[in-house]
């Protein structure tokens, strides 16, 4: 009897093999941007904030302050389809209640120079 232990491949004799998790990255981010004009009121831009985002009426009127000042206003960053089923839902809304108000979904970074 042959006190040989067999023999393996050479080539691979001692490697480890890993098994790789493939790498998951995450979705990219959109923000809901609310865009100022000259005829929505201050009043319903607060009631939307509320109404739409959940904001309290202190944090709505901020929001609404910036966005009739700078322009437009960032008010949530979600994915991209709950940001466009928002911004859908209040320009819908806006136009029900006869008010232009343009709201958007942006990828994340909008407005940052």
């Amino acid at each position: 009897m042959s006190t040989e232990r067999p023999k393996g491949d050479p080539e691979h004799e001692g490697d480890l093999s890993l098994d790789e998790k493939p790498r998951v990255e995450r979705p990219r981010r959109y923000v809901v941007v609310l865009h100022n004009d000259d005829y929505t009121t201050m009043e319903f831009v607060v009631h939307v904030l509320m109404k739409f985002f959940h904001l309290g009426a202190t944090e709505s009127t901020q929001i609404m302050l910036h966005v009739h000042h700078k322009g437009y206003g960032i008010v949530g960053t979600y994915t991209r389809d709950v940001a466009e089923t928002k911004a859908e839902q209040v320009t819908d809304y806006a136009k029900e209640h006869g008010h232009p108000l343009r709201c958007t979904a942006e990828p994340e970074g909008f407005g940052e120079q």
